[in-house]
């Protein structure tokens, strides 16, 4: 099926069927079925969808930003895996967040705590789909994460995942995709899902998620197929598939009318309505 009425797809179904695999890592492709019953959006899902309806209901400003992700998560409080603790904080209790010498700020307002974490890279697949320029695509990633994740890591993973997509939606090939990242981002793409599968272990940061989720990518040869790769390389497995599933989207053009059937069954409809209304940007 020709995924284009529905960006950020791709990310979701990622995030889905490595759900289960999060923290009992399956070091292998050939896991059976591809959708676990247990399988269920986690919050790479609701904030991907967060971050794409700031993208396409809102002024884009930081403070409509901070709204969107906000909202989203207290109308989805409890997913699968939950919010991580640094992010749980900031959406919550922000009165909690210390500065960077570990003092409270003052005002209890959120602010940015320096993570570099993946979170950041997870939910950037829409800045993608959304510009309208490389340029535009960076820029949008950089503004996704800084309202949380300001680490120069974390604002590079958000920018490189938005730059993948964006490149590939333009029908690049997957060289001159891995070529620029690593000549932009200074990521190490050079190895294959082989080699780093028997050492690669749990890195919930941008630097040690997004190159392995890219590698996935490149070894690829169908959608399926990278989503697969992603998840048999172990460790943070549903952002790892949901940052490849962004690309290979993007790449593929196409998605198994079977697997789309299964997304039918487990995503909200709000979520359908979103992506639909990125599409039409």
């Amino acid at each position: 099926m020709d995924t284009s009425k529905f960006p950020c797809l791709g990310a979701i179904i990622g995030d889905t069927v490595g759900s289960v695999y999060e923290f009992d890592n399956i070091k292998t492709t050939d896991f059976q079925p591809l959708f676990d019953r247990r399988a269920a959006y986690t919050d790479d899902s609701i904030m991907t969808i967060a971050v794409a309806d700031w993208l396409v209901n809102t002024d884009r400003s930081q403070e409509q930003l901070e709204d969107r992700l906000v909202n989203w998560a207290k109308h989805y409080q409890c997913p699968m895996g939950g919010y991580g603790g640094g992010f749980r904080l900031w959406l919550f209790q922000p009165q909690r967040l210390h500065d960077f010498n570990g003092q409270p700020f003052e005002d209890g307002k959120r602010h940015p705590y320096n993570s570099y974490g993946n979170g950041s890279a997870m939910r950037a697949s829409a800045c993608g789909w959304a510009a309208k320029s490389l340029e535009e695509a960076l820029d949008l990633g950089k503004r996704s994460a800084e309202i949380t994740h300001n680490h120069p890591e974390g604002i590079k993973g958000a920018q490189a995942t938005a730059a993948a997509i964006f490149m590939a939606r333009q029908g690049e090939t997957k060289e001159a995709i891995r070529t620029y990242i690593e000549q932009t981002f200074e990521y190490e793409l050079q190895h294959t899902c082989d080699e780093i599968r028997p050492y690669y272990d749990w890195d919930s940061s941008c630097q040690g998620t997004v190159p392995p989720a890219f590698l996935a990518f490149f070894d690829s040869h169908d959608f399926e197929d990278s989503i697969r790769l992603a998840i048999s390389l172990g460790g943070d497995s549903d952002t790892l598939a949901c940052i490849t599933g962004g690309v290979a989207q993007a790449y593929y053009k196409e998605i198994p009318d079977e697997i789309i059937e299964q997304m039918r069954m487990r995503l909200p409809k709000e979520f359908w309505e979103v992506m639909e209304k990125l599409a039409e940007l």
